[in-house]
Formats: structure tokens, sequence, C-alpha cells
């Protein structure tokens, strides 16, 4: 079992974290000046768990900046002095008493990161500054059992999800850091952030105060224990999904593994989060889920939800068991060259085998409560880039919307929508015609002439009955047959953002 951490958590203490914050804020330790002081391909290194390039090109650097940047962004010692001068009103003192820092009389030597962290969304571009403990090349080696992680790429990924929603209550379930309650809270009256780690309570906590937010309540504890009984807008979670062998020598990181076995934790958070949503109260994560032998992932999870609510599950990837493996276990910090790799592969391709798991997905779950008409069920697997997840999603839910009052009178193509035909040499008529997307979910759809005349029609002038009939007379078909085989098709393409309802 990996040891848990060696170092306290932090005390998010509000008078100390307000003077730190004006010290970050005088030394300008912010993504750009620091991008500027030690160069992009240097910063860009850094990303990929190498900091040498940032030492060599700060190299003889003591003013508060380069300072605050090698103690706090990479994590290293520094001269006591030179973080006295950097932090003039928190002073040396100060950063220890906030659980950041330990020191003596020559050496400050940092407990814990603290990074800017920049971010854009419906309210325009932002940054806060985000701390958490020490990675691996900090550490130089593996993470703790109870490592509170940082601003990560699944972090980003669900943040880019979120439908941007002006919210009363919302909840931020396994807050870790902090970095989703913050991003809800611009746009919620309160938010509810819970964790079963209360080292990452106290970092996340720590954060509010760092970045001046005051709408959020801190609990502790497990799954949706700390809010029983409640009843929220918004629930958002990136839950610890991670599908880790439940034997022993397989270390369970605390910000990754829920302590469950296979999938069961993110089943167990769609099967509860409907009892704690509002009417019309949404519900999003990030998750994985197994396709076994006789059945798909997203069929499982599908089953999972209760019928009456909207579910919207977009899969990502899907990694085949080694893959899977290879990838957690790596991002312990364990590589093919470490004794301890094998042992964890086999025990990962062991649990695998023996539960019957064929694959692994990896993607978004959206649930919706209370909505009129037939609930919107849909599972698809899109692997395309996709720019603005939450915008397409939130599209996506207020067309399903209009639909259930029945399809508009009038429709009119979306302005991002263009038309790609494909003929053979020597043919009048087209083999393929494309709908492309340039935005949304950047869609191609395949159409037939009929469905692509009736698209090419929807100016906002005429109506759906009158495109209709029309297209019936031109392909000499009953309205009736054309009608049964075009609606379903032309709900579909509102659903994608393809076309829109018209003035």
């Amino acid at each position: 079992m990996t040891a848990v951490s060696d170092t306290p958590a932090p005390v998010p203490d509000p008078l100390r974290t307000a003077a730190l914050a004006a010290d970050l804020d005088a030394a300008d330790l912010r993504s750009e000046p620091l991008r500027r002081l030690w160069g992009e391909e240097a910063d860009d290194a850094l990303a990929r768990g190498m900091r040498e390039p940032i030492l060599r090109a700060i190299d003889g650097e003591s003013g508060p900046l380069a300072t605050l940047g090698r103690l706090l962004v990479l994590g290293m010692p520094q001269p006591r002095a030179h973080v006295r001068d950097a932090l003039p009103r928190l002073g040396v003192d100060g950063l220890v008493a906030l659980g950041l820092a330990e020191a003596d009389a020559e050496t400050v030597t940092p407990t814990a990161l603290l990074r800017p962290q920049s971010f854009v969304d419906a309210e325009g571009v932002g940054e806060w500054w985000i701390a958490s403990d020490l990675d691996e090349v900090a550490l130089d080696g593996p993470l703790p059992a109870d490592h509170v992680l940082g601003v990560g790429g699944a972090s980003r990924t669900l943040a880019e999800t979120i439908v941007p929603i002006e919210v009363e209550r919302a909840l931020d379930l396994g807050t870790g850091c902090g970095i989703q309650a913050l991003l809800v809270a611009r746009r919620a009256g309160t938010v509810v952030a819970t964790d079963i780690s209360t080292r990452a309570l106290a970092f996340a906590e720590l954060n509010a105060h760092l970045n001046g937010v005051t709408n959020i309540d801190f609990r502790h504890g497990s799954m949706f224990e700390p809010v029983a009984g409640e009843a929220f807008d918004l629930i958002v979670s990136n839950p610890p999904f991670v599908i880790t062998p439940r034997v022993e020598g397989v270390p369970a990181y605390e910000y990754r593994d829920g302590g469950l076995v296979g999938d069961a934790l993110v089943e167990q958070f769609v099967r509860s989060a409907p009892a704690h949503l509002t009417r019309n109260g949404i519900a999003q994560l990030l998750g994985n889920w197994e396709s076994k032998t006789a059945v798909t992932g997203l069929a499982r999870l599908e089953a999972w939800v209760p019928a009456e609510l909207d579910l919207w599950v977009i899969e990502r990837e899907e990694l085949s068991p080694l893959g899977y493996a290879e990838l957690w276990i790596r991002d312990g910090g364990t590589t093919p060259r470490d004794p301890a790799f094998t042992p964890l592969l086999t025990a990962w391709l062991d649990d695998f085998a023996a539960r019957g798991v064929t694959s692994i997905g990896f993607g978004y779950v959206l649930m919706r409560r209370g909505t009129s008409g037939e609930p919107l069920r849909r599972t698809e697997r899109i692997v395309q880039h996709i720019a603005n997840v939450g915008a397409a999603l939130a599209t996506g839910l207020a067309a399903q919307d209009v639909l259930a009052e029945g399809l508009p009178a009038t429709l009119v193509v979306a302005a991002d929508v263009t038309e790609a035909r494909h003929l053979m040499p020597g043919d009048d008529d087209p083999s393929v015609i494309e709908l492309r997307q340039g935005g949304g979910f950047g869609r191609t759809i395949s159409v037939d002439p009929a469905l692509a005349g009736f698209v090419g029609a929807c100016d906002g002038e005429l109506t759906v009955v009158q495109i209709a009939a029309a297209l019936a007379d031109l392909f000499e078909v009953p309205l009736a047959d054309l009608w049964a085989e075009l609606e379903p098709r032309i709900r579909s393409l509102i659903l994608d953002g393809i076309l829109l309802p018209g003035e």
C-alpha cells in the first residue's frame, strides 16, 4: 500500500490567504508573466514533467517572480531571504502557518504547489491560483495515497462540459482541489463542495479564500451522504472513477480510486443523483464504464439511469484492458522500468479477465430531471475535438425542450452548416451528400436527396408542411410516406443543432 503524505494538510486561514494573494498579485504570479519569464518552450516542457528547461532559463534570476516560480510552481526549496523578499505581507512564517512550506534559518522548502490556472467561460476570461500537493516531479517518486491533485486533464475536461446555466444551488461532489466548485460558483447562488478527503477539503477551502470566492459551503463525507435530503439545480462531479484491482499490493489513490469494484462507483452516482435534482436540474460527471462479453458499457450505463430522466452520454475513447492498466499505473508514477510495474500490470489484467471485461470506455454523462414530453435518451461515441462541449450540450437540451412541444412551424439552417456533394466522374447525381457542422459537436451527417432538399429549403419563410408537400410532388411519392421517412430525421437534425427554429 502506498504511504500517505508525511506533510500536514494546509490551514485555510482567511487573513493569511488574503496576505498571500496580495503578495502573489504584487509579484505578478500569473500564467503569462511566468511564460514570458522562462519562455514558451520551457513552459510547455513543464506540462510534460520537465523542469530543467525552466531552471536553465531563469538561472541567476532572484526577483520575486523567479523565486516564487521555483518555490511554488516547481516545488523547489529557495533561500529564506529571497522568499521573505517575495512575500513581504505574508512572510515566511505565514507561509509555514498556512501549511504550504517548511523553513529553517536558511531555506524554505515547499510542501505544496501553488500554480496560476487560467479559464474561459460564459462570463469571460479569468485566472485563479490553485494550491495542491507536490507532484511526481517535485517528489521525485510515486505519489502518496492521500495525494490532492491539482488541475489535471480530467478537471479541464469536466470544466469544458458543464452546461453554462445560472442556478440557485449547485453541488460539486468530490471537489478535490476545488476547481469545479470555483467555476460553478461564478454562476450559482450557493455551491456545496464535498469530499471524503479532509486533506482535499482543506486545499479546496484555501483555494476559495485565496481567490476571494465566498459562496462555497465545504462538507466532509462520502458520495451524497453530506447532502442527504437536499436537492440541487446543478450537480457536477469528477469522481474517483478509476477502476483499480482490490488486491494487496495495488495502491489506492484517494483522488482517483473510489474503493469499489469495477465501475460500481459510477453506477452508484448515476443511480443516486436523480434523488438530489430539482425539477429541470442537471447532473454531469466524468466516468469510466466497462464493456463485458455480453453487453456494452454504454448499454450498462443507460440501464442504471431511470427511464423518466433525460440521459446524454458521450463516449470519448475506449481502451483495452492492457491500455487502461498501463495508463493508470503510469499515472501513479510507476513506469515499465520499475520492478513494481509488472506485478501491478498482472493484478489489473487478472481483475479484468476474472470479471469478463473486454474494454473500458471514458466520457461524459449528463442527466436531467423533469422535462416534459418523451425523455431524451442518447448514447453515442464522438472522438473528434469539440471546442465547447458545454455550449453544445446546452443547445441540444434547448432543442429537446422545443421538440417536446412538437416540430416548429418554420426552420432555418444553422450558420455553421455546409453541404458537401460527392459525385463519381461523369455522373450528374451525387453518390453521397453530407451536412457538415462547423460548431457544436462537429458532426458530419449523410443525407439522401429528399432530406438534403428539405434542409436546403429551410429559410424561415416556407413552413415545414409546405416544404414537405413540395418535396412529395417533386419525388412523386405520397406525402404521408415521405413524412414518415423525414420526420424522425428532421427531429434528429434539430437536436444536433443543424436545423434551428425559425423566428
